[in-house]
């Protein structure tokens, strides 16, 4: 691993202290009130949430149960609500029986129907952080964060053949995560309508994968801009391995760098990490590299309406992040002479994909914990789990959005290719 356990390891929230024993004895009336408060906060769900001694609210014989292990545990979370459950749940001081991402489900359905009355009391809960936007140096340490945990990390549970850290492309449900990942990458070269030697720019490259399929099976040229030299690094040395060096190029550069000309503009997975205050700019770095008869691409995780990251995964996972609302989405396009052409909503396919991640994440929780430690290993289960419900319930979306300059009237007239042939066949193939 290229970062110590305790650089990496979820930091112990000052108020929620180390793991420790279970407190004696039974709760008293007031912490018994508290819980039905909780209760009445998360909007009743059809959960059992129970204190220490077995004191507890809603149904006994539902499949789902959240247990607060100790008094300590109850007041910081009545305090906090929002950060909270998660710092709690990471330092093992409340557990959850059932499986997690249904448990999730279920509260969190529960949450936002509550949310819809505007209680005060929920939307303590859901108190999230609004972002705007970070300057270059915060993007660095917000991407060095995240994404810099060390290839080893990830190597775990992404797929083994890319690695792509984003949404995959279930196009039949029976498909592995490797043949998803696959079709996702196929998916977006049919989009783009990639033909030989032609020149793309991808803004934020991951482990690399995508530009190394569209130079493999489209033949064109690829320069790639990330600012996380973990993973510059994976991909400078996969592209030498497959000899494709001489077609992709890796630049360790903040996206408002890029410049150059192109005949296709993607980017998949970035936009979250840019912020409405930088989509100008963002959108200004695309009308001036993009050919006037060039096409572009787009896939973010979003939102139905706005709002901020909750501030849990703000502060512990993934800092910075804004997943836009479609309104402010569209903002971005509308600040230069760009023209949406097409969005697909891929929300479903991005709660399956994270379902196999969890998965390959549970099946070597050890090696995981013996990297970092028991919190790390919580925490990221919570947040895997968490993502899964989120998208389930549709508080998170997976946009894929089309564009081209307004000017551009060499589109196609239907959709016929995109669905000529199954996206496991690359459509490009230079045989």
């Amino acid at each position: 691993m290229s970062r110590s356990s305790s650089e990496v390891a979820t930091r112990r929230n000052e108020n929620s202290g180390p793991l420790r024993a279970l407190s004696g004895g039974s709760s008293r009336a007031v912490e018994r009130r508290m819980l039905h408060a909780l209760g009445r906060m998360v909007g009743s769900p059809p959960l059992r949430i129970e204190l220490w001694d077995g004191a507890g609210v809603g149904p006994e014989g539902s499949e789902g149960r959240i247990r607060i292990e100790d008094r300590g545990a109850l007041y910081h979370l009545a305090a906090q609500p929002n950060m909270g459950f998660g710092d709690l749940f990471s330092a093992g001081r409340i557990h959850v029986d059932g499986r997690l991402p249904d448990v999730l489900e279920t509260l969190f359905g529960s949450l936002h129907r509550a949310r819809d009355d505007r209680s005060a009391l929920v939307n303590r809960f859901l108190e999230a952080k609004p972002q705007s936007g970070a300057n270059q140096r915060a993007a660095r340490k917000n991407i060095h964060h995240h994404y810099d945990l060390g290839n080893d990390f990830y190597r775990l549970w992404l797929d083994s053949e890319a690695m792509q850290y984003t949404c995959a492309y279930f196009e039949t449900p029976e498909l592995t995560l490797e043949q998803a990942q696959r079709a996702k990458m196929e998916h977006v070269c049919r989009k783009l309508q990639l033909q030989p030697g032609q020149e793309v720019i991808e803004a934020g490259c991951g482990w690399g994968g995508l530009a190394r399929y569209m130079a493999r099976e489209y033949g064109v040229r690829v320069r790639s801009y990330n600012i996380s030299r973990e993973q510059l690094d994976f991909a400078r040395q996969k592209a030498k391995e497959e000899g494709l060096d001489d077609r992709v190029e890796y630049i360790e550069d903040d996206y408002r760098n890029i410049d150059g000309h192109c005949d296709a503009f993607v980017s998949v997975g970035m936009l979250e990490h840019v912020g409405p205050a930088n989509y100008g700019e963002f959108a200004r770095v695309i009308e001036r590299c993009l050919d006037p008869a060039g096409r572009g691409l787009i896939h973010t995780i979003g939102r139905n309406r706005p709002a901020g990251m909750h501030a849990w995964i703000e502060k512990r996972i993934f800092p910075g992040a804004h997943p836009p609302a479609i309104g402010e989405f569209m903002d971005l396009f509308e600040s230069a002479n760009l023209s949406v052409q097409d969005v697909e909503n891929l929300r479903l396919h991005y709660a399956q994909t994270l379902e196999h991640w969890l998965e390959r994440f549970d099946e070597h929780q050890e090696q995981v914990r013996s990297w970092y430690d028991e919190e790390f290993v919580r925490a990221w289960r919570l947040y895997l789990a968490g993502s899964i419900a989120s998208f389930r319930v549709g508080t998170l979306q997976l946009f894929q959005t089309t564009f081209a300059p307004a000017q551009n009237n060499e589109l196609p007239g239907n959709r016929h290719y995109l669905y000529g042939q199954p996206a496991t066949e690359p459509g490009g193939s230079l045989d």
